[in-house]
């Protein structure tokens, strides 16, 4: 199994696992919440089929990686991502992010810059700003995260009921774009995360990225579904363009939260044409 260290929590390590398959330009794909690396399994098929190596990896709290009570913020989600990039020794990378993982690429090239990225790609994106403030009115309100928050604690596994038929739009696109098997097999992985992971995460989608987006300096491609319940449109991307130097806006007419999904013909048509050109 391959694992790298990054960092530590009392008498372990803590390691995320990463999946590296095929050769050529390398892409690495940064899953959402609450599912793991293999979620991206329509991606990574059509990817390694187009000639590109393949990186997946586990966000800590999630998947096979560690479940640590430490570490969920986009600081360190970050450096976790630095120190995969480090360890393979990956150039001329693609970063793709959906949902949280939209965050790690915007914050890592924020942070890090771009000496290792070629291109980045936002898919139903999280910046640039969630939480509604005097300064950022197009927000959404505090409570319906506190809302969130105690719906984690009074029971976990009915709350990712909830939020998984709301990811796929299920009462729209049940039975068409999204089978009860495949949503099952979302709820398995999502049971399967850190509790504690649950909660945390939830205060961290309220980080701020507006002092990143400037700092994006390669292609970036956004794609979103324009009935995503979970990062809602007009909140998130319709507020990117302008904010991101060299964008690509791909508008996903009908799609949920998760597109990659139930839209892959469009999601991986978008994708192999911006990484192509």
């Amino acid at each position: 199994m391959a694992r790298v260290t990054v960092g530590q929590e009392n008498s372990a390590a803590i390691e995320l696992h990463y999946e590296d398959h095929g050769s050529g330009q390398p892409v690495v794909l940064i899953h959402g919440y609450p599912l793991n690396g293999a979620s991206w399994e329509k991606q990574e098929r059509a990817l390694l089929g187009a000639g590109y190596r393949v990186i997946t990896y586990d966000r800590r709290g999630f998947g096979k990686s560690s479940q640590p009570t430490v570490g969920y913020d986009y600081d360190t989600f970050a450096a976790d991502l630095d120190k995969l990039l480090t360890q393979l020794d990956l150039t001329d990378v693609v970063l793709v992010g959906f949902s949280m993982g939209s965050g790690e690429v915007t914050r890592y090239l924020g942070t890090y810059g771009s000496a290792r990225v070629a291109k980045a790609v936002l898919m139903g994106a999280i910046p640039p700003y969630l939480l509604k403030t005097d300064d950022n009115p197009a927000g959404v309100d505090q409570a319906v995260f506190d809302g969130i928050k105690a719906a984690v604690l009074a029971d976990r596994p009915a709350y990712f009921k909830d939020f998984l038929d709301n990811f796929y739009n299920v009462d729209v696109l049940g039975g068409t774009k999204i089978s009860e098997q495949a949503w099952q097999n979302s709820f398995t992985v999502a049971i399967g995360a850190s509790p504690y992971a649950a909660y945390a995460c939830v205060d961290t989608w309220l980080t701020d990225f507006r002092d990143d987006l400037p700092k994006i300096d390669v292609p970036t491609l956004l794609i979103h579904g324009d009935a995503d319940r979970i990062l809602p449109y007009e909140a998130t991307a319709a507020r990117l363009p302008g904010l991101i130097k060299d964008l690509t806006f791909v508008t996903v007419e009908g799609g949920p939260h998760n597109i990659a999904w139930t839209h892959p013909d469009e999601v991986n048509t978008a994708l192999l044409d911006f990484l192509a050109n």
